[in-house]
Order: C-alpha cells, then sequence, then structure tokens
C-alpha cells in the first residue's frame, strides 16, 4: 500500500521582502474583513454592515508583482524573440502542459561556491553520485542551497549558477523543463558583473539564459526545500498560471513522493 506525500517546493509570495531587485519587490494591499463589508454595501443597495454576520464582509487582496516574483517559471520568450535559432519563442501561455509534470530529479551541488560557473562536468558528476542517467521529459532541479537566505538581500548572491555549455547539455538528454532554487537560473550578477568589468567578454551575461535560443527551454526560479525530496522517484508539478503573451508566469512547484504505508 503507497502513501502519497506532497512537498511545497514554492517560496510564498510576500510584500516588501528584499530578495528582488526593488523594481519587481511584490506589493500586497489587505482588505480585511470590514473594509470588505464596507464595500459590500455598494454591491447590494439597502445593505447595511450591520446586516452581515458580526458586521463582516469580504476580505480581498490587491497585489502587484512582476511575472518573474516568487516560485515561477521561465518562458522561451523571457530570453530572446526566438528559439531554435529562429522560429518564434513561446510564451508562458504556449507552454505544452506536459512539459509541466514529469519524473523529478535534484542535483545537489551545494558543494560549489556561490558565483560558481556549474560546467557539464559538474552534473555528470552529480549524476553519478546518485548512479541516475536523464532520459526525456524528466525535469532537472538544481539544489545550491540558496533558498537557505530567502527573505534577506543576501539571496541575491547566493548559489552557484548554470552556464551556457551545462544548460545546453541537459537539455541534449531530452529534457524541457529545469529548475534552480536561486534567484536566477544564470550566476548570480554580482558575480557576472564583476568579471564582465575585467574581461569585457559580453559572452558570460544571462549565458544559461540565452541557451535558450539554441533550444528551446523553461526554467524554474525561486524554488525551495529541494533538501526535502529524495534525488530522484518523485513525480514534479509546476503548471503555470495563463497570461497571455508573458514571458514568466507563477507556479506552485509540488513534489509528489510515493511511500510504502
Amino acid at each position: 500500500m503507497k502513501r502519497k506525500r506532497f512537498v511545497d517546493l514554492s517560496v510564498a509570495i510576500e510584500a516588501a521582502l528584499p530578495s528582488d531587485p526593488e523594481m519587481m519587490i511584490p506589493k500586497i494591499r489587505y482588505l480585511g474583513h470590514d473594509e470588505g463589508a464596507e464595500t459590500m454595501t455598494l454591491f447590494f443597495p439597502g445593505l447595511e454592515k450591520k446586516d452581515l454576520p458580526e458586521g463582516k464582509g469580504w476580505a480581498v487582496e490587491l497585489v502587484e508583482l512582476a511575472t518573474h516574483s516568487g516560485t515561477h517559471l521561465d518562458a522561451p520568450w523571457h530570453y530572446h524573440p526566438t528559439m531554435h535559432n529562429g522560429s518564434r519563442a513561446l510564451t508562458i501561455d504556449e507552454i505544452p502542459l506536459e512539459w509541466c509534470m514529469g519524473d523529478g530529479v535534484v542535483l545537489d551541488l551545494r558543494h560549489l561556491p556561490d558565483g560558481y560557473r556549474v560546467m557539464p562536468s559538474d552534473l555528470e558528476a552529480a549524476l553519478e553520485k546518485i548512479d541516475y542517467t536523464l532520459k526525456p521529459g524528466d525535469i532537472v532541479l538544481i539544489m545550491t542551497g540558496a533558498d537557505r537566505y530567502w527573505g534577506t538581500e543576501e539571496y541575491l548572491a547566493r548559489g552557484c549558477g548554470m552556464g551556457r555549455d551545462a544548460t545546453l547539455w541537459i537539455l541534449d538528454q531530452g529534457i524541457h523543463v529545469v529548475g534552480t532554487d536561486a534567484w536566477g537560473w544564470d550566476r548570480p550578477f554580482s558575480f557576472i558583473v564583476d568579471e564582465f568589468q575585467r574581461t569585457r567578454d559580453a559572452s558570460i551575461i544571462w549565458e544559461g539564459h540565452f541557451a535558450g535560443i539554441e533550444k528551446a527551454y523553461c526554467h524554474i526560479e525561486k524554488l525551495t526545500g529541494l533538501d526535502q525530496l529524495p534525488p530522484f522517484g518523485f513525480t514534479f508539478f509546476c503548471f503555470p498560471i495563463k497570461i497571455k503573451g508573458a514571458s514568466g508566469g507563477w507556479i506552485r512547484a509540488v513534489g509528489l513522493i510515493e511511500e510504502d504505508e
């Protein structure tokens, strides 16, 4: 007999957290039950607050956020107008739903330092360590340990990041969706900025994202709790909110583990 266990792998969308650049920090206005009662009287002429249960009405939240706030899925349109070296890139509402559910694989790269550029050899070593071979349709999740710093400014500079070669190596295995518990799929911006200032090599800028110009793929950013999952043997779900023509969409990332009773 198997018992199903669900693991929540998403951060909550919260107002005022400094874990995003300032322009992307969510704003939430909470309308409580007292204010809700006032608005309900506008919908129902003749209604008075005292007519409602304990004088309370509905609660509503007004939210202002970017499509890349919180745990979200990036569509190929986010990286470039084209993919597959020429065809129009998919927007988030066009992502095949079959991409968004699959066998999950967690690669533990927490031993790599912050700002490190992950290479194919690092991925091969991580797979060898768990004795697993990737197959088409797997969803590969990179555990950097950055999520420990969620809610702080430090989060923006934590975790290793995926280079172009590592990204393409994963995609060559038949993978369409990948994810990370860091702020972004690439290395933290502060490390890329420093290297670019030294070298003036523009190829290092957003190289993991720009790999999507060559091969269509989606990646998830701002996951959390990947250490609650086994390396493989679970089902992963990441269906995005359907926003017309958008470059990304919020998800409730969930891992499903089936265990013996």
